[in-house]
């Protein structure tokens, strides 16, 4: 936040550019929590706070949203737990995006407001409400526009109403508004996509695509324990909308109300759609949408266009409930209000114990080594290369290189993210040879000044011969670390 204009300018994988763009950029979780980094606070503190924020607020904002829709406060209530805390939420706490869809309830508030009598207001609203959703993360920037789109497609009434194409036209406006305002976040993807090749293969789609059984699966431990544990598999989504919830959806389909609402014809319509996606390219639409739609390239797991499912999910659950408050608010039982209020909590209550994931196994959280701290002593202009260097396939090992750089954020070869990109591979391929004066030669050519040395993780000959070149400069020596500065003329 320091330096916003060079947001996407970080310091991994030198000499890239814009290697923010390699992985989700995640401002909005950012601005959130950026005055409690300013003030000092723990970043295992701050990152549990803003892991329960999203719970609460995704919470909150659906059940506004839906008591809005039916005027049933129980129908908020069991549709904002279902999309705060479901098979899908509870399985992903270390992907911190996933739990903030507080702006969906939003964007879909102002898209029924819209289509019910465009303004420019209305449309400056809702480009509003989608953007602060897409800068989440660049999944729901796709998801939000799968939900905009299928949610007005529902409703042809209303899009083709006199005067004649009104919706469409402020529906642009929306869109260009949102477009420019996201403008200064998609290039940067736009530019890396080309300049990189940081393209989603099909065939990649395809081994992060949903099968039925992911729709079966979930951690919650009663379901898991009883009968889903053989459709759970680590590294797959888990997308069991529960019993209550798909109770409540077979009671809104069955009832009509699903199509006859145009509201929850809107959230039928983006499911649906959202389901045939998620399946990637086994869904024979999928390709199509692939070739001709700019943000689809950009998408590796398939499988998670089941979040955007399981609001669908959610937001037809709460007219399930309305339908059967409403039934027996008209039946002849005695007291009906009191059995209304007695089943909606119970439901209530068997939608957050179908959730319950226990026990949630927690680690320790990994400190910066004390002589990490030295590296700030090295300068603005120093470009690090930390050995060991993991090879392209186990380049997640860079992982703690990134933590400990926090602490100065110097400028360094080694990275991790979601894209292993081609000058990681050259700088692989190039210091295989790692300490001879040929791969010496190499670093310094592309600009690294400092080798940083994990002496607990290198070989003694390796040790030995750094120590024993006197082309090196020995900076810093210590139990952990050795650094070298790489002067000019290495060569």
């Amino acid at each position: 936040m320091e330096d916003p204009l060079n947001l996407f300018h970080t310091n991994i994988f030198y000499p890239d550019r814009l290697t923010l763009a390699y992985s989700d950029h995640l401002v909005i979780p950012g601005i959130f929590v950026a005055p409690l980094f300013w003030i000092g606070l723990s970043p295992v503190l701050i990152y549990n706070l803003l892991l329960i924020t999203g719970f609460a607020l995704t919470g909150w904002t659906m059940s506004l949203l839906i008591h809005n829709w039916t005027s049933s406060q129980l129908a908020g209530l069991i549709s904002g737990s279902l999309v705060a805390f479901n098979a899908f939420t509870l399985t992903r706490f270390p992907q911190i995006q996933d739990q903030h869809l507080e702006f969906l309830p939003a964007a879909l508030w102002a898209l029924d407001r819209l289509l019910c009598r465009p303004s420019v207001q209305r449309a400056v609203s809702l480009s509003g409400w989608f953007v602060l959703q897409s800068l989440t993360t660049g999944y729901w920037l796709l998801f939000t526009t799968v939900a905009m789109v299928g949610g007005a497609a529902a409703r042809p009434r209303e899009f083709l109403a006199k005067p004649r194409w009104s919706f469409l036209l402020h529906a642009a406006l929306a869109g260009s508004v949102a477009i420019l305002l996201l403008l200064p976040f998609l290039l940067p993807y736009w530019t890396v996509s080309r300049e990189q090749g940081l393209v989603r293969s099909l065939d990649e789609v395809a081994r992060y695509s949903a099968q039925f059984g992911s729709y079966l699966a979930t951690g919650g431990r009663f379901h898991f324990n009883l009968w889903s544990e053989s459709f759970y598999i680590n590294g797959a989504e888990s997308l069991f909308p529960g019993v209550v919830a798909l109770s409540l959806v077979i009671v809104a389909t069955w009832s009509g109300i699903a199509f006859r609402n145009r509201r929850a014809r809107m959230a039928l319509s983006f499911g649906l759609i959202a389901f045939a996606l998620s399946f990637g390219p086994a869904f024979p639409g999928y390709e199509t949408l692939y070739n001709v739609f700019p943000l689809m390239p950009g998408i590796r797991n398939a499988a998670r266009f089941g979040q955007l499912v399981l609001v669908a999910i959610a937001v037809l659950a709460g007219f399930g409930w309305l339908t059967i408050s409403r039934s027996l608010q008209n039946s002849t039982i005695s007291n009906p209000r009191r059995v209304i209020l007695t089943l909606g909590i119970s439901l209530l209550i068997a939608v957050h114990s179908e959730a319950i994931r226990t026990p949630i196994s927690y680690s320790v959280a990994p400190e910066t080594p004390s002589e990490w701290n030295i590296i700030k002593s090295l300068g603005s202009d120093a470009v690090l290369v930390i050995f060991p260097f993991p090879e392209p396939r186990a380049f997640f090992q860079n992982g703690r290189y990134l933590l400990y750089s926090t602490s100065n954020f110097t400028p360094m070869l080694n990275g991790y993210s979601g894209f292993t990109p081609p000058s990681y591979r050259r700088h692989a391929d190039a210091i295989q040879s790692f300490p001879e004066q040929v791969s010496l030669d190499y670093l310094r050519s592309i600009g690294a000044t400092h080798l940083v040395v994990e002496v607990q993780n290198m070989n003694n000959a390796t040790i030995d011969s750094l120590k024993s070149n006197r082309r090196l400069q020995l900076i810093f020596s210590g139990q952990q670390l050795t650094i070298y500065a790489l002067p000019k003329g290495t060569s």
